[in-house]
């Protein structure tokens, strides 16, 4: 599956912290039951008309994607804003020991600390489609704002074509 985004990763909105906490507990629903996806490419349109490429062939990843696509599409800027910035979450919860620390586990149930949540749903993404982790840890000593819901009408941003 390729989706084009008329934008770099670094110009995606924020979110609201609780559509992150339903997209986090979505994609977890898809991996337990073993959805997982085709491999994805994510194909960023810069200003200068140069493209950054982000592709999922991991297939955590994909299945993560895919219940994201299921779940919200993938048409429009706030639906592609939360996948980006779920995969972002995933990622630096694998890199970052301090994130790790903010996940409790209790009878098989993974819950997200709220101000990880909330700190995630703003942050700017790098050009990298990641989360710089000194900005995300910054955050949460900070606290945030969350503008925008997935309840607005989309945007059309993407085009999207089957691979």
């Amino acid at each position: 599956m390729t989706i084009l985004v008329a934008h770099p990763p670094e110009a995606m909105p924020a979110v609201r912290a609780r559509d992150l906490a339903i997209a986090w507990e979505a994609a977890r629903a898809a991996a337990r039951a073993g959805r997982f996806g085709p491999p994805w490419l994510f194909r960023f349109l810069r200003a200068d008309q140069s493209t950054t490429d982000l592709a999922l062939n991991d297939r955590d990843a994909r299945c993560w994607a895919s219940a994201m696509e299921a779940r919200w599409g993938m048409d429009s800027l706030a639906a592609l804003a939360l996948c980006l910035r779920l995969l972002a979450l995933i990622d630096v919860l694998t890199r970052a020991s301090w994130a790790s620390l903010m996940v409790r586990f209790d009878a098989g149930e993974a819950e997200l600390d709220p101000g990880l949540l909330q700190a995630a749903a703003s942050v700017p993404l790098t050009p990298e489609a990641r989360f710089d982790e000194e900005s995300l840890h910054r955050r949460l000593a900070h606290g945030s704002t969350l503008p925008q819901s997935l309840s607005h009408p989309p945007r059309r941003l993407s085009s999207r074509f089957g691979a």
